[in-house]
C-alpha cells in the first residue's frame, strides 16, 4: 500500500431492497462494527516504527446520508463512492470502514460500502455479508453468538508452539528454495515508457471453456492449469528455468479461518521447473509444487523479510521474485461432460487492450485471472522498466494460446479422463 500509494479499498454500491430505512442501515453498521474486530482495527506504532494492530472496545462512526434532490441517485452513489475509495485511509486514526446512504425524496434508495485492505479482503467481505444472517432485522441485535475467528483469537494463537511451528515450517521451505533458484532477469526493454506502469487485459471466452475441459479430464483445478501455463510462458521469454511464481494464497483452508473476516492471505512461492515436459505433465507438476507452496504460505512477514535479506547477501545479489498470480475466480463448472473439440475451435479468443497507464506502480509482474460474463479475464500489470509491454501481451496472449490448444489436442485424442483429486 505505501508504495503503490493507495490503501487498495474493495466495496462499492448496491440498490437498496424496498422499504428499505436509513434506520436500518444504521443498525447494519452497528452490527458490523460490534461483531467483528476486525472494523474496529487501527495502526499504532511503537517508538521503533513498526506498526501493530490495535482493536477497540468501543467506539462511535458515522454513517453518512446523501440526498439526492433532482439527480439520480444512482449516479450520486457512484460519485461518493469513488470519492470514498480514491481517499486514502487514514490507518491510525480511521475506521477502516466508510458507509453511506443515498435518499431521495426521503426515501432510503442506494447504499455506499469501502472496506480497507488492511482489515478484510473480498472473501472476508463475503463471510460479513452471510452473517447478516444472524442480525435481527428490527433491533439490529445479533441472533447467535459469533463463532468465526476473530483477530486477537488470531494472534493469540501465532504466538503458541502449534503458531510458530507453522511458521518455522514456512520459513525452511522458502530457504530451501531460495537458495536454489537460478539468477534471471527479463531483457532490458528497448524503450523507456511514460507513463511507467501499464496495465493490460485478455477476456476470454475460449479460455473458459478450456479451463473447464482441461480440469474434467485432468482432475487439476482450474488455477493450478493456469499456474502452468504462465509458468510456461514465463520460461519461454525469460529463458531461464525453473521458473518463480508467487501465487497469493487464501489461507482459508486452515483450521478455523475459512469464514474469517480479517485477510490471512499471503503470497506463496513456486518454483516451477519447465524443461521437456508437455502441458499435462506441467499441469501435474504444477499441481504438486502448489500444494508445498500453500502450506508454506502461512508465516510471519518480518522475519521472512530478515531472510530475503540474509540470502541476497549470501549470493551477492538481489533476487528478482516479484513475479505474482492472483486467481480471485469464484465461479464453478457446470455439470456435464467437458467442451468437445469443435466447440473449442469455434470458441470466441480474447481482445487484448490496454487498460490503465500510470504513474503509481502496480509492482514488478502481477497477473490477476478473474471471473468474466461467459469467459476467463486476465489482467497483467507490470513495470515497463523491467518488463516491456510486449512480452506483458505475449504472457497473456500465451495462457491463452497454451490452454485452449491444450484442451482441443486432449479432446481430439480421446484420453481417459483422470480422477479429480487435486
Amino acid at each position: 500500500m505505501t508504495e503503490q500509494d493507495t490503501s487498495l479499498p474493495i466495496g462499492g454500491w448496491l440498490p437498496l431492497p424496498e422499504g428499505t430505512t436509513v434506520q436500518h442501515m444504521v443498525n447494519e453498521l452497528r452490527f458490523h462494527m460490534t461483531r467483528h474486530q476486525s472494523m474496529r482495527m487501527r495502526l499504532v506504532h511503537g517508538e521503533d516504527g513498526r506498526p501493530r494492530q490495535s482493536v477497540s472496545a468501543t467506539g462511535e462512526i458515522t454513517l453518512e446520508v446523501y440526498d439526492a434532490g433532482a439527480a439520480d441517485p444512482a449516479a450520486v452513489a457512484e460519485e461518493v463512492t469513488q470519492r470514498y475509495m480514491d481517499a486514502p485511509f487514514d490507518y491510525a486514526n480511521e475506521w477502516p470502514i466508510r458507509m453511506a446512504v443515498v435518499r431521495r425524496d426521503g426515501v432510503a434508495t442506494h447504499v455506499v460500502c469501502i472496506l480497507c485492505h488492511l482489515v478484510t479482503d473480498a472473501a472476508g467481505g463475503l463471510a460479513m455479508v452471510a452473517d447478516l444472517a444472524n442480525m435481527d432485522p428490527v433491533t439490529g441485535e445479533a441472533t447467535v453468538p459469533v463463532t468465526a475467528t476473530q483477530p486477537l483469537d488470531l494472534a493469540r494463537w501465532q504466538q503458541t508452539p502449534a503458531g510458530q511451528r507453522r511458521h518455522a515450517s514456512s520459513l525452511r521451505y522458502w530457504e530451501e528454495q531460495l537458495r536454489g533458484v537460478p539468477s534471471y532477469r527479463f531483457a532490458e526493454p528497448a524503450q523507456k515508457h511514460s507513463p511507467r506502469h501499464w496495465e493490460g487485459q485478455l477476456v476470454s471466452p475460449a479460455l473458459l471453456l478450456a479451463t473447464e475441459a482441461l480440469a474434467k479430464r485432468l482432475g487439476v483445478s482450474a488455477s493450478n492449469l493456469t499456474l502452468a501455463a504462465y509458468a510456461m510462458m514465463l520460461v519461454r521469454l525469460r529463458g531461464v528455468d525453473p521458473i518463480v511464481i508467487r501465487p497469493v494464497v487464501s489461507n482459508r483452508f486452515w483450521p478455523g479461518l475459512a469464514d474469517i473476516v480479517s485477510p490471512v492471505n499471503e503470497a506463496g512461492l513456486c518454483v516451477i521447473p519447465v524443461e521437456g515436459a508437455g502441458f499435462e505433465e506441467m499441469a501435474m507438476r504444477a499441481s504438486r509444487i502448489a500444494m508445498r507452496a500453500f502450506k508454506a504460505a502461512y508465516y510471519h512477514p518480518e522475519p521472512m523479510d530478515e531472510l530475503f535479506a540474509t540470502i541476497a547477501r549470501d549470493r551477492g545479489e538481489q533476487l528478482d521474485i516479484d513475479c505474482f498470480m492472483n486467481d480471485r475466480r469464484v465461479a464453478t463448472f457446470p455439470d456435464g461432460a467437458a467442451p468437445t473439440a469443435e466447440r473449442l475451435r469455434l470458441a470466441p479468443r480474447g481482445e487484448f487492450r490496454w487498460t490503465t497507464k500510470q504513474d503509481k506502480p502496480f509492482g514488478r509482474l502481477f497477473l490477476h485471472i478473474d471471473d468474466a460474463p461467459d469467459a476467463v479475464s486476465l489482467t497483467v500489470r507490470a513495470d515497463t522498466d523491467y518488463v516491456d509491454p510486449a512480452i506483458m501481451r505475449a504472457i497473456v496472449e500465451g495462457i491463452e494460446e497454451i490452454l485452449v490448444g491444450a484442451a482441443v489436442d486432449l479432446q481430439e485424442g480421446d484420453v481417459p479422463a483422470v480422477p479429480a483429486t487435486v
